[in-house]
This record gives structure tokens, C-alpha cells and sequence, in this order.
């Protein structure tokens, strides 16, 4: 066997062979990996696919020298290596980009670069630094403003940022973790496809981890299906489609149909904004005179890339969070989203990490089930609360949602994230609902949970539910919404119906740049 941090062929340039041969690891008495072997050839994007918990992360870590595997090799240009951490896995020329930002934002870009070499000296020249860097650059096909501090540069700058910095280290293998979360269309289009243009060129092999069935059909060559931490399938991507790949992951060609609109008539307004401000932690501007309005029967949809002031707007709908200025209206009348409104407006939410944001993390799934209602018969009788309606309610709503827990009194963050969003669905839509607001309802959840909590989110809109529905996912927001916004910096800077949206003019507006479109 190999050691990594030895200077042997593998560490010279040119795309590598990996290969996985019967990889396993334990956690425990959880299998995370059980006897995967998958073969990822030179010069290719190969595409990891799977539901939460498939084994995805878990095999690229073993890749990078986060975890050590039980069992199993490592092959890396034809030989067996011996990856004990990250520096072995940097040795060989193996990198991560990951999925959120590992960028210091005080730093430029240049800083950024340089002091990711881990080899500098005590005194840095940065005559000679910056020299290299210039060189380096030249050969880039991207570019990145390098004397601007990363703290302001755009969403799509800095994932470029992240690529160049694999690239300026030299790595051979990129394996890029969900890369696309925080791009615009256009801008993670650009980034894909640079990583497959320097694949094909022989520069260097690509790992992709990603949700995203577009993004595998349009840059990935080959791809591998992980279910419950097996590897249960894989495909050349020219002779695939996306049902064929959904039925890998989850055992079902069904999972992938957009939840059915009805035909419905809207009604009248029944969620109201009109010129909201409201400020971020810091106090500095986050939502800039925010005007919309939902009807019932309809999903207004809200895009934009993470951080243009959407938390902050759904925090200020939701009573979490106080508007500097404007108003809000729930069916015409004035709305401070304190619990009596919400009861007598029957206002309902989904909030983004329910874990953290709608739930009390050590009391049961029961008591969590019953925060709304609680108060009021069958579950109390004056001040005592009966605990065997609060048991039956729960197992009721467990039932129905399909919440998977070992029982009502089990703590609720005992369970697995698409559980815990099921339950608290089960208990925001179990009664009868006039307003709902979603926040990346499904974020981090797998394919079964994402069409389940789909489908209940459209069947309230059916039944003439006025939907908000913020979301930094623009294909969650195509198959479900009736009309579509996009926020940029706190504004509301395009609107139109889905039946008349233009993608590009979308993803122009969510990048801040002007464009054909509907303006706001």
C-alpha cells in the first residue's frame, strides 16, 4: 500500500483513475457503507445520486481523509493508497469543494489563494505571490476580482473562488459536495461546465454530489445510485433518464411527478405586503419596501439566491421578527402574528430548519404535535391537559403524515430531518388552513419526503389556501407556483406568472443583473 504523503507517479498532473473497491464503514450498529466498489474513470464527472443518509458524503470523506473505512481499498491511478487524513488526501492531489463556503471574508481573493497552500514561509513576498498568482490566472478560463475582500464579492464569485482555489493547490481529483445551493441557473451552469470542460480535456476527474437530476443529465458522464449504503445501480448518463434514476434511489419511477395543480378559481386576498422594511441582525437594511400579494387558491413563489432578505421577510410574517416599516394583512385586516391572529386568521407555516425554528427540540413528538392546540378541547379541559387526547392526536397525525418514530414520546430530535419536517407538517396542515408560508419546506430532505411534503403543500392550495412559498430551489419553485418573485438585496426586482416566466430574465434578476422581463 501507498502512503499518501510519499512522493511517488500518482502525484503528478493529468486527470486520475479512482476506484472504491468493497468499501465499508460502521457507525455504530448503522451500516453507512456497506461493500460499495465504484470505478470513476480519468477525465470523466462522475455524478454520486441518493436519498439523505444513502452513503454519498460518507464515501467521499473516506475519499478526503475525513473518516477511515472499515473495510475495503482505496485505488488512486492503479494503486492502493492509504488516505489517513486531509493532508494525505492533498498530498495525492485530492480536493473538496464543498457546499457552503470555507473562505475567510475579511481576506481577498488573492489572500484567500495564497494562505490555502499551507507551505508559506514566516515572512510572505508578496511581489513574488502575486506574481505566481498572475500566471496561474492566465491559464484560468474563470476569473475572480482578486484584490476584492471575499465578504463582498457575489454568491457566484466566490464559488468560483472555491473551484480556482482547488486548481491554484494543483488538485487532480475535485469532488464537488452539492455546488450548486447557492448559484443562480446561469451561475452554476458556468461552474459545472468548467469542471466537465477541464474533465474532457484530461485535466482532472470530477466527483459531483448533488439533488439536482438537471445537473446530472447536462454535465456528468457516468453516474452511481446509493440506497440505504449500498450501491444499487449505475449508468452511463447518455443512456439514462431521470425516472430511470429515480427508480434506482428510492425504488419507484412515481416519485419524481410534479404534484397536480388543480384548476381552481383564486379568490380574494388573503396575505398582504405592502412596502415592508425590516433590518438584519446587524441592523442594516435586509427587506426594502417588499410589496405582494397571495390569493387564495394561488402559491406565490419567492426566488433569489440565499441571503437577499428573504429569512428576514418570512421572520417579519411569522412574528419572529419586527418590520422597521410597512404593513402586513392577513384578509384585509392588520396582522402582528400573535398566536390569537394566527388561530383566528388560521395562519400556518413551514419554516426553513424546523428542528431549530418550529419545534422544541427535547419534549416528544407528541407535545410538539400538539403546539398549536394544546389549549383548546379535546386536548385540554381548563387548565389540565388530558394526555391520552394529546397520545391519540399524535398517533393519529403520525399515521397520516407517514412520520416514521419509534413512538409518540420519542424525543423529537431523535429524528431523521425529513421526519421531524413531516411531523411538523402534520401538525401546521392537520386542520383547516386559510394561509400557509413555507420557507425551504424541503431543504436537505430526500426524494420521498420532498414529494410528500410537495403534494401536501399543493393539495392546501387546492382546496383555496393562499400559499407563500420561499424557496432558493428555482425548479421547486417552476412545478409548484401559480406566480413567481424574485428578491435581490431586500427588493422585490421582477414578478410574473409562472405560464409567463422567462427562466433567463429569472436567473438575471436573482444574479442583480438587468434583463428582459417583467420588471417589479
Amino acid at each position: 500500500m501507498i502512503e499518501a504523503s510519499l512522493p511517488h507517479p500518482v502525484a503528478r498532473g493529468g486527470a486520475p483513475t479512482v476506484e472504491f473497491i468493497g468499501a465499508t464503514k460502521r457507525f455504530g450498529t448503522l451500516t453507512a457503507l456497506d461493500d460499495v466498489s465504484i470505478k470513476v474513470r480519468p477525465g470523466s464527472v462522475h455524478a454520486l445520486l441518493g436519498e439523505n443518509g444513502a452513503g454519498k458524503s460518507t464515501l467521499v470523506k473516506c475519499l478526503v481523509g475525513f473518516y477511515a473505512a472499515d473495510a475495503g481499498q482505496v485505488m488512486f491511478d492503479g494503486r492502493e493508497v492509504a488516505i489517513r487524513n486531509p493532508h494525505d488526501a492533498g498530498a495525492l492531489g485530492i480536493g473538496m469543494v464543498y457546499q457552503h463556503f470555507t473562505l475567510v471574508p475579511s481576506m481577498t481573493a488573492a489572500e484567500n489563494l495564497v494562505l490555502a497552500r499551507g507551505d508559506l514561509p514566516f515572512r510572505i513576498d508578496w511581489a513574488s505571490e502575486r506574481s505566481r498568482l498572475a500566471e496561474f490566472m492566465a491559464r484560468m478560463p474563470i476569473r475572480v476580482p482578486l484584490d476584492k475582500p471575499v465578504g463582498a464579492l457575489a454568491a457566484g464569485e466566490k464559488q468560483r473562488l472555491e473551484i480556482l482555489k482547488q486548481l491554484y493547490l494543483k488538485r487532480r481529483l475535485v469532488i464537488l459536495d452539492e455546488p450548486t445551493s447557492v448559484l443562480t441557473i446561469e451561475e452554476a451552469d458556468e461552474a459545472l461546465g468548467l469542471m466537465r470542460d477541464m474533465a474532457h480535456r484530461g485535466e482532472i476527474t470530477v466527483i459531483i454530489i448533488t439533488h439536482k437530476f438537471r445537473e446530472v443529465m447536462a454535465f456528468a458522464d457516468r453516474v452511481s445510485v446509493l440506497r440505504r449504503g449500498a450501491l444499487v445501480g449505475e449508468r452511463e448518463v447518455a443512456d439514462s433518464s431521470p425516472d430511470d434514476l429515480a427508480e434506482l434511489m428510492i425504488g419507484t419511477r412515481a416519485i419524481r411527478t410534479a404534484a397536480a395543480k388543480a384548476p381552481v378559481e383564486t379568490g380574494a386576498v388573503l396575505l398582504e405586503a405592502a412596502e415592508l422594511d425590516a433590518a438584519d441582525d446587524s441592523g442594516h437594511p435586509a427587506v426594502r419596501r417588499a410589496s405582494f400579494r397571495v390569493r387564495g387558491g394561488e402559491i406565490l413563489g419567492i426566488a433569489g439566491v440565499s441571503g437577499n432578505g428573504q429569512r428576514e421577510l418570512i421572520e417579519c410574517l411569522l412574528g419572529q421578527r419586527a418590520p422597521t416599516g410597512g404593513s402586513v394583512r392577513v384578509k384585509g385586516r392588520p396582522y402582528g402574528a400573535t398566536r390569537r391572529e394566527m388561530q383566528q386568521h388560521r395562519v400556518f407555516s413551514l419554516p426553513e430548519m424546523p428542528l431549530r425554528n418550529a419545534c422544541v427540540p427535547g419534549m416528544s413528538v407528541a407535545d410538539n404535535m400538539a403546539l398549536r392546540n394544546f389549549d383548546r378541547a379535546p386536548l385540554s379541559r381548563g387548565p389540565f391537559l388530558k394526555r391520552r387526547a394529546l397520545r391519540e392526536q399524535a398517533r393519529r397525525l403520525i399515521e397520516s403524515f407517514s412520520v416514521k418514530t419509534p413512538s409518540p414520546e420519542a424525543p423529537i430530535q431523535d429524528l431523521s430531518g425529513g421526519n421531524v419536517q413531516r411531523a411538523v407538517l402534520a401538525r401546521e396542515l392537520s386542520s383547516e388552513v386559510d394561509v400557509l408560508i413555507a420557507a425551504n419546506p424541503v431543504f436537505g430532505l430526500d426524494f420521498a419526503a420532498v414529494a410528500a411534503i410537495h403534494g401536501r403543500i399543493v393539495a392546501a392550495r387546492n382546496r383555496g389556501a393562499a400559499v407563500l412559498l420561499v424557496s432558493e430551489d428555482l425548479d421547486e419553485l417552476l412545478d409548484l407556483a401559480d406566480q413567481v418573485l424574485v428578491m435581490f438585496e431586500g427588493a422585490i426586482v421582477y414578478r410574473s406568472a409562472i405560464a409567463d416566466a422567462d427562466i433567463g430574465a429569472i436567473g438575471r434578476h436573482m444574479a442583480g443583473h438587468a434583463g428582459a422581463g417583467t420588471p417589479a
